[in-house]
Formats: structure tokens, sequence, C-alpha cells
């Protein structure tokens, strides 16, 4: 069996994915594989032979092309890994669209949501199975993942749903927008957060099914907000930025979480910001960000 460390981060060309494979890949031993991912084979390769010949890094870094949005692909690929190095030890799920204010949200809802939930859902259901014992499967979400965010009404669409009840929900939501009811529905107009609730939900739904033994085994299955990062996506969204961490700052939390001994049961399965759980039930819903939006 092989014993090296096998990583993985999706969305890994630029900002908070390269900063978490540039992390992993300076933790990680020699013999240890970081796969840096993404669509564009250009920017794939070029971001990986950067990373390799930064100061500090040891683990190998190599680029592998990955559509998440392909679930046949993201599942093939767990097989390979599977079956070349006996599973993975580090999955961090972290694509997204970048979807601007002055863009249309129902133009841009399928892509969003392709490539921030149906690609969650597949590295959940394809990774998951060939998680080593004591490995880590994170999603990167945001606060904006809990379910206070979303009216009432849609509650119990995610609470306490299985995976597959999300899946069915998240596609509710985008023929909803589709069919312009969304609003009529409660859905908020700004997909992200019925998204990020959905890939919270998501996690929730495969660690419940899952906890006793992982937890016993050492694994941490979880999500993760990183706080407010300065990225070209996330700044036309808020009118203060004065909080807002570098990349490499943002990625520390989330390494943190790679890096403890064991897996705390306090966290298992939770949205975890900054190490602390934030509550499921918890938030309210936006304002400021729906007046900025088109339809």
């Amino acid at each position: 069996m092989n014993t090296s460390r096998i990583a993985l981060v999706t969305g890994a060309n630029q900002g908070l994915g390269r900063a978490l494979v540039e992390g992993l890949a300076a933790w990680l031993d020699p013999a240890d594989l970081v796969l840096l991912t993404g669509r564009d084979p250009r920017r794939v390769a070029e971001a990986a032979g950067e990373v390799s010949h930064l100061p500090g890094i040891r683990g190998r870094v190599l680029g592998r092309v990955l559509d998440v949005t392909d679930t046949d692909a993201v599942d093939q690929l767990a097989g390979e890994l599977h079956g070349r190095y006996g599973g993975v030890d580090v999955v961090i799920s972290n694509a997204v669209a970048r979807v601007l204010p002055d863009e249309s949200q129902a133009a841009r809802a399928d892509e969003f949501i392709d490539v921030s939930n149906t690609a969650t859902h597949a590295v959940l259901r394809s990774f998951g199975p060939v998680l080593r014992p004591g490995g880590r499967l994170l999603v990167v979400a945001s606060s904006l993942g809990t379910l206070g965010h979303l009216d009432p009404r849609l509650h119990p669409l995610f609470d306490g749903a299985s995976l597959e009840q999300v899946e069915y929900a998240v596609e509710s939501w985008r023929r909803a927008v589709r069919d312009g009811t969304a609003a009529e529905a409660g859905w908020p107009r700004w997909l992200n957060v019925p998204s990020k609730v959905a890939q919270v939900a998501a996690v929730r739904a495969v660690a419940a099914e899952r906890r006793a033994h992982d937890l016993a085994s050492g694994t941490l299955i979880a999500s993760v907000c990183p706080g407010m990062v300065d990225t070209a996506t996330s700044r036309p969204w808020f009118s203060d930025y004065s909080q807002a961490q570098s990349p490499a700052e943002a990625a520390r939390a989330v390494l943190g979480l790679v890096s403890a001994d064991g897996a705390d049961p306090a966290l298992y399965g939770e949205l975890v910001r900054f190490g602390e759980p934030l509550p499921w039930h918890g938030g309210a819903p936006l304002v400021e960000q729906d007046r900025m939006l088109r339809p």
C-alpha cells in the first residue's frame, strides 16, 4: 500500500485555491503529492509549475485538468487515485463561479449552481468513499451557509436532509429561477445564499451518515468559512472591506483543520469559521446584496 499522503484541491489556479495548494505543499513531505486542479490546461500547468518552485515547498505539486461540473470526471479521478494510491488524505472542494452584481442572476444560475453545488455533491459522493482514515474532506463555503439566511418556508428543504434531498432542493431552486417563480417561493435573488446553504446542508448530510466511524478513525468532514477574502470575485459584493484577508491569510484557518491531530467532534460535519462551529440555524436574510442585483 502506498504510504505517501495525497491531497487534492479543486478551483486551485488562483486566489484561495492556489494559496491552499501552497500551504499544503509546504506542510507535506517530499514523498507526498498535491494535485492542483482547474478547467484551463494552460493555467493549471502554469500555476503548478510556479508553486513547485516557490521557497519552502516540500511536497510534489502536479497540475491536473478537472472540470468539477463533469460528475463522471470527478468520479473517474477518485477511482484513479484510489487505484493508484489506495485513497486520498486531503480533499478541499473550492471551485466557485464568479458572478458580478451587474450580471443577471437568472442568466448565470445554471453555471453557478453547477460549479458550486452539483460539483460539491459529486466531490462528496465520489471522494468520501476513498478518503483514508484520518483524512480531511473540506468544502469551502461561507458564513452565508447557515439556515437563517433563507426564508423560513425553505428551511425544511435542507434541515436534516439527506444528500439526495439536498440535490432535489437545489434542482427545485434551479427550476424556479428558470421559470421566474423563485422570489414567489421565497428564494433570495442573490445566488450565493441558497448555494452556500445547500453546500453546508450537503456536507451535513454526508457527515451524519459517517460520524461514528469517522470520529473513531480521526477523520474530519466539514464545511469551512475562511472569512472575508480580498479577491476579484468577492470585492464587488461588500461595501466594507476593512477586515478582508489576503488569500494566504485566509488559507491558514482552513489548513489548520487539515494539520490538526484527530477530529474534533464539535467541528465534525459543521460549518467552521476560524476554528469554531457556526450555528446551523443562525443568520438572517440579507438586504444589502439583493438591492445591488439585476434579476
